[in-house]
């Protein structure tokens, strides 16, 4: 797990470096290599997630991409005049490095509009509002937040989570926020009353939770219904609400298309249909 510093550090230098380490800092393209007016015929390349049921989700069968955000990316490049569109699967871990290397040339990913990312991407206007999450185990008896002191939540490494739970644990008491160790790549920090474990994959999560090596599962409530089951349950808690919009490169030739047609679509109650059509 790395070696871990003991030194007693507080809630507001470990929320800043978490949203550091999340925020890709590391240099983003200024538009350069971004798409300018299509070709006829040209396709639009869309990053995407392949494994959130009902809004990005990969059928190995057939190939094709299923979900809300499918059908927005599709609507989105017809109407910027795209004759096509080629999904390209992104996760939390690589998709502000393909999007900052032009490997896609937006996302329509689950990728709430937040104001570290706004440093490096540009985005639409808001197409989806979203809750994060705590996600029990019915069998730990747990049945409210208060019930979790001691234990351990668990959180997918790359996302704004971590540092939105450990700020919010504190403003509503739960904790004092001082941290009293924490591995050098962030992938655990403990704090006085919890421990906060950050993992590579949403399987993971969720494996660990089934397994017990964690006590909670935090995410996205869009993203949480894919693993959720008879045998969980969502606490009656909101980290934080998420504002899922299109990313473009900042200052991108595509930023003003593409927050144009997410706009129109949002006017004319498109996005309301396809939103109703994935609920």
């Amino acid at each position: 797990m790395g070696k871990v510093r003991t030194r007693g550090a507080t809630l507001l230098l470990v929320a800043l470096a978490l949203v550091c380490a999340l925020a890709g800092l590391a240099g983003c393209g200024s538009g350069e290599g971004a798409k300018g007016t299509p070709a006829n015929g040209e396709a639009l390349r869309v990053g995407v997630r392949s494994d959130v049921v009902g809004f990005g989700y990969l059928n190995e069968g057939t190939g094709k991409y299923y979900g809300l955000e499918i059908d927005i990316a599709e609507e989105m490049a017809a109407r910027m005049g795209y004759g096509t569109v080629e999904f390209v699967t992104v996760t939390p871990d690589t998709r502000k490095d393909m999007l900052a290397n032009g490997d896609v040339d937006c996302m329509v990913a689950c990728y709430s509009i937040a104001e570290s990312r706004e440093k490096n991407f540009d985005f639409s206007p808001s197409y989806y509002t979203d809750a994060s999450i705590v996600m029990v185990e019915n069998s730990s008896l747990v049945s409210g937040i208060d019930g979790l002191k001691g234990l351990t939540f668990g959180t997918m490494a790359g996302t704004n989570t971590a540092p939105q739970l450990a700020l919010k644990l504190t403003e509503s008491g739960f904790t004092s926020g001082e941290a009293l160790e924490q591995t050098e790549d962030h992938s655990m920090t403990r704090f006085d009353n919890f421990r906060l474990v950050q993992m590579a994959s949403y399987q993971d999560l969720s494996r660990a939770l089934e397994e017990g090596s964690i006590d909670a599962a935090c995410m996205d409530g869009a993203i949480a219904h894919t693993y959720l089951n008879a045998d969980r349950s969502i606490l009656d808690y909101v980290i934080d609400t998420q504002e899922y919009g299109v990313a473009t490169q900042k200052g991108s030739a595509l930023s003003k298309p593409v927050s144009d047609a997410i706009q129109g679509m949002l006017d004319d109650g498109t996005i309301a249909v396809l939103t109703d059509k994935w609920n």
